[in-house]
């Protein structure tokens, strides 16, 4: 694991290293490597483009953290029209109409409203049934992200609440957390569609794993386990180890393709996402847009230090 991810992590709540980064020009040109841009317009053409090279989509107006309710509204507001948008673009490219859609939004529930005090987890989920509902109309998918450990049992609560109506919706889990494979399990055995993924916060060791080795031994168990029960598994990694075990896996237990796709983020590892596709595999981008990228930008840097060195090479550059 990279040892400068506590420190970076740290990094990504300080609001004075946030202004001093935001201040530097050459920001804005590594930031866009990993989001789409600022605005819906930005995201649109990104989007097709993936779309036109054979991969799906996964699209998330950026924030976190909401705390006041006019801002949760507007989230609101702009995903409503977001999904509006990506289904268009979906109908516009050639094989849009498969069972599995190709087009999906993915949404934070602290951006919907959830810790607006004691009313904040109901506001949350009439808010993400708002959106199911939309989506239920436009044939786009809907996947719950995964925050700080603080806020699993309210998330899982209201994807479970909300999957009585949408069976569909699936939610993400994080392997670095030590509770990961005993809700993968009840997870697969309620047929939720689940994304894994590793894990992207700085949380306490006394309910996360913090060795590499102890994620990914847990992520592999959560894997083992979504191939043999859950409903159309997500595998969210970019490590060749993760790939090659789930390609194993999947064969073990009898999986085509269509029972299954891969997950990256936007601007990491690109070829390796066309090769996948080239193979025959489904693969969904992770895409980011919105003017609260800070956050985002940081955890992406954590997570590997080739993004780190990136950023940094980037800075001298520009000096």
């Amino acid at each position: 694991m990279n040892p400068l991810r506590p420190a970076i992590l740290a990094a990504a709540g300080s609001s004075k290293l946030k202004d001093a980064i935001t201040r530097v020009p050459v920001t804005a040109a590594v930031v866009r490597r990993f989001v789409a841009g600022e605005a819906r317009a930005d995201l649109v053409p990104v989007a097709t483009a993936l779309l036109e090279s054979g991969r799906s989509v996964s699209v998330d107006f950026l924030g976190e953290y909401t705390t006041d309710r006019a801002q949760a509204d507007a989230a609101v507001t702009e995903y409503l029209s977001l999904i509006d948008d990506l289904a268009e673009v979906d109908h516009a490219v050639p094989g849009a109409h498969s069972e599995i859609p190709r087009v999906e939004v993915s949404l934070k529930l602290s951006a919907l409203g959830q810790s607006l005090g004691q009313d904040g987890p109901a506001i949350a989920a009439e808010n993400l049934h708002k959106l199911c509902t939309k989506a239920v109309e436009r044939h786009v998918w809907v996947t719950v992200d995964a925050e700080d450990h603080t806020t699993t049992e309210d998330t899982l609560d209201a994807v479970r609440l909300a999957r009585a109506e949408f069976p569909w919706l699936a939610v993400a889990l994080q392997t670095y957390l030590r509770q990961a494979e005993d809700n993968a399990r009840d997870l697969a055995t309620d047929g939720t569609r689940i994304r894994l993924c590793k894990g992207a916060y700085q949380e306490p060791a006394t309910v996360a794993y913090r060795r590499r080795a102890e994620v990914d031994a847990s992520y592999l168990r959560c894997l083992d386990v979504l191939m043999r029960d859950a409903w159309y598994p997500m595998i969210a990694s970019h490590d060749p180890a993760m790939i090659a075990a789930a390609l194993t896996l999947a064969s073990e237990n009898n999986h085509s393709p269509g029972d299954y796709e891969f997950q990256m983020l936007y601007g990491i590892r690109d070829d390796e996402q066309r090769r996948l596709v080239s193979e025959g595999h489904a693969l969904r981008v992770y895409i980011p847009y919105g003017t609260q990228w800070y956050g985002y930008l940081m955890r992406r840097l954590a997570e590997r230090p080739a993004n780190l060195a990136f950023f940094l090479r980037a800075l001298t550059d520009r000096a």
